[in-house]
Parts: structure tokens; sequence; C-alpha cells
């Protein structure tokens, strides 16, 4: 018999992650993605939780931790830039705001997908058009490629997927009143290797990072009643947020001059939730799924736990009803964990006032104090949902992995 094959939209994280297992198991793997390479860019991601052993059992644990920014931990900065409350990394016994594997996007990226390229088909500069589920076989239609068909087509983009309407065109995005917009800029001679947070009024937030190719990357956030602003040109985007954060302080004038100089990614932060992750031979997995929001701290480990849960469904159950099914119960109770914000979230991390930045700063010294770190407060509040999974024993080929199967922790 031949091997079955897969599909998979979408060259991120969960993509690659769910190629590569599935290349273990024995499946014929293709992925396509709309842009012309791989991309790069990207902010800041963590694995947490479950993920961290996702990526032990793919044997990538040494490359990602080879590739991390280097941050050293959370700062809470007031307008002169001095620090009113930190959290160093190493200073819980859980990954908190810094986890320890703190790499950019693109990086991880790359590792996952170096790790598959000798047995996975990439096609870059294309998308999927069109898809025909003939009961047997996923017909598919491309914007530039031949058609072709597969056994099963695992849809892997992003927030506002484009092929997901084929599929469900019923999906909605929950928005969250939040906009951000990502960017890189120069470092300087002021900058460190802390993730620096600054608050000003009229929920307004503009935070830098530390990344390990010798740049930092900046966002500015900021929350507002106003819907769309996600598809306005990116000449508008521009003057907006230069209204918007003309007097904010700190480092925001040196922000906003970079966004001539380098492109940026300006979008609606929000969450995905669908009644259902499958329909027929075609599914969803990570964000175009389930996007529980960067607020969340989850994403990433979200995309590498699903890719791992669904390859091993996919993998041992022979029919690939059963397996999605399956991959949904599995996933629910931990995507639903990961998208019940914290009360209050996000307008608690925007103060409108500066009465509430001040508390907001005051509550950041109190956990960041050593009686509170000897409650171990930070730990308790640090844990997220990413540890809320248990992994399957799944063993590609019929034999091991190669490394430790114990969860971390256990």
């Amino acid at each position: 018999m031949s091997a079955p094959s897969v599909l998979i939209s979408g060259a991120s994280i969960s993509g690659p992650a769910l190629a590569h297992w599935l290349n273990a198991a024995g499946w014929d793997t293709t992925v396509v993605e709309r842009f012309d390479g791989l991309r790069e860019a990207g902010q800041n991601v963590d694995v947490r939780g479950a993920a961290r052993e996702v990526v032990r059992r793919m044997g990538l644990r040494d490359a990602v931790l080879a590739a991390r920014t280097g941050e050293r931990g959370t700062a809470l900065v007031d307008g002169s830039g001095r620090t009113v409350a930190a959290f160093p990394g190493d200073a819980t016994a859980v990954d908190g705001a810094t986890a320890e594997l703190e790499i950019l996007r693109g990086e991880l990226s790359r590792v996952i997908v170096d790790s598959t390229r000798p047995d996975t088909e990439y096609v870059f500069g294309d998308q999927i058009t069109g898809l025909n589920d003939t009961g047997d076989r996923v017909e598919v239609s491309f914007l530039h490629s031949a058609p072709r068909s597969f056994d099963v087509v695992v849809i892997a983009e992003g927030l506002t997927s484009r092929t997901r309407s084929l599929v469900l065109p019923q999906a909605r995005i929950h928005h969250l009143g939040l906009y951000m917009a990502y960017l890189t800029v120069p470092r300087t001679a002021e900058d460190d290797d802390w993730w620096r947070w600054y608050h000003a009024p009229d929920q307004r937030q503009v935070t830098l990072r530390p990344d390990n190719l010798g740049t930092v990357r900046a966002t500015l956030a900021f929350m507002t009643n106003v819907r769309g602003l996600e598809n306005l040109d990116q000449r508008d985007q521009t003057a907006l947020l230069r209204e918007t954060f003309a007097d904010a302080g700190w480092v925001t004038p040196r922000v906003l001059d970079a966004l001539d100089a380098a492109p940026y990614y300006f979008d609606a932060i929000g969450q995905v939730r669908l009644p259902s992750w499958s329909r027929g031979r075609v599914g969803l997995v990570g964000d175009a799924a389930y996007c529980a929001a960067p607020l969340s701290g989850t994403g990433t480990s979200l995309a590498l736990v699903g890719a791992y849960v669904l390859a091993s469904e996919l993998a041992t159950r022979p029919d690939h009803a059963d397996a999605f099914a399956a991959f949904e119960r599995k996933m629910r109770p931990y995507v639903a964990g990961a998208q019940a914000l914290p009360p209050g979230a996000p307008g608690f991390a925007y103060p409108r006032t500066r009465a509430g930045i001040t508390a907001l700063r005051t509550a950041g010294r109190l956990l960041g104090s050593r009686p509170a770190q000897r409650l171990a407060l930070a730990d308790r509040l640090a844990k997220t949902s990413a540890d809320d999974v248990d992994l399957p024993d799944f063993f590609p080929r019929g034999g091991s992995t190669g490394v430790d199967t114990r969860q971390e922790g256990a």
C-alpha cells in the first residue's frame, strides 16, 4: 500500500511540526506557504509546559536552546526607563513572563523546517484556492500549481486564515479591543537583555525585547473600541500610530521613527472559537483552529502540542474522522484553559489613568519582592494552562523517538 498523504497549509510553527511527526510515522507530507520563502521575521515567542516535552521528543531541544534570545527577565519601567518592578527569568520554578525557551518566531520556524526538509515537500509562493472532499480524497486547486489530491488536508495558518473559510465559512474572530504593531529596531547602548514594559495613560503600552541577532524587537499596543483598523493600508496605520503615541514618553519617539525604516506588522488581537476543527478530510490546527491571543502566553505551546496530538491520532487511527474527533476531545480542555484570560484582561494591563498605572506598578513591586518570592506567589501566577495536558505516547514507525518521553517535572 502507498503511504498516506497530507497537504499542510502554513509553514510557520504548527504546520512544519505536524509534518515532522507525520514524516516519522511514514506519511508523505507536503507544505504549501503563500509567502515566497520561509518567514524568518517575527517577535519573541516562548515554549512552555508540555510543549517543552514535545520539542524534546522532536530531538530539537538543543537546537532551540542554541537559538534563544538571551532574555534575562521582565521589567516594568517608568518614563525615564527606570525599573520599578523586576522578574528575573531564573527566579521562579516555572516559566513566568520570560520562559526558559524564549526564541524568535522565525528562528523556531527555521529549526523545525530544517528538521523536516529531507522528507517534506515545501511549495512556497502558492496557496490553496479550492478544496473538494470526494469522500476518499481531497482534490485541491492552487493559485499557481496544478491541481493535486491528498488523503488529508490540514490548515495550519494564523488567526485570519484565508483557507479556513473554504471549510468553515461561519468562523468568526472574537476581537479583544486591542491592537499591536510589531517591528524591529536597531540596538543601542541604552538597551539591555531585559523585556521592558512601559505603560502610558489612555491604555497604551510600549515594549522592547532583546533578540539574538543584534537588534531589538519593539511593540506599540493600545486599546480602543474602534474596529477594523487592521484593514487600513500601512500609510494610514503609520499615521494612526504616530498620532496615538505622540505623547506616550520613554523610547516611543525612537520606535515611531523606525516605522518608516523597516516593515512592521499591525493587527487586531483576538481569539478563534469554533464549534468544530474539521470537516470531512480537512482539519485545522494551531491559530487557525483555536488562537488564544498573545496575552495567553500559550500560542506557540498550543501550536506544538496540537501538532503532536493531531499527528499521533492520524498516524494511529485508520479512520480520519475518528482521528480528528479524538484530537478535539484531547485538545479542547487544554485550549479552553488557554483561552480563559484572567478577569478584566486585557484591560487591567492597559490602565486609562496615571493612578491606574501607579497601582499596576505597585502590584508589580509587591509580586517581585523577596517576601513574595519566598511565598512563591510569582510561581503560582506564572503557571499557565500550558502545563495542563497529558501528552499521548507516540512512537512513530513502531520505535522510540530516541529521547526521554517522560514529561518534564513528572
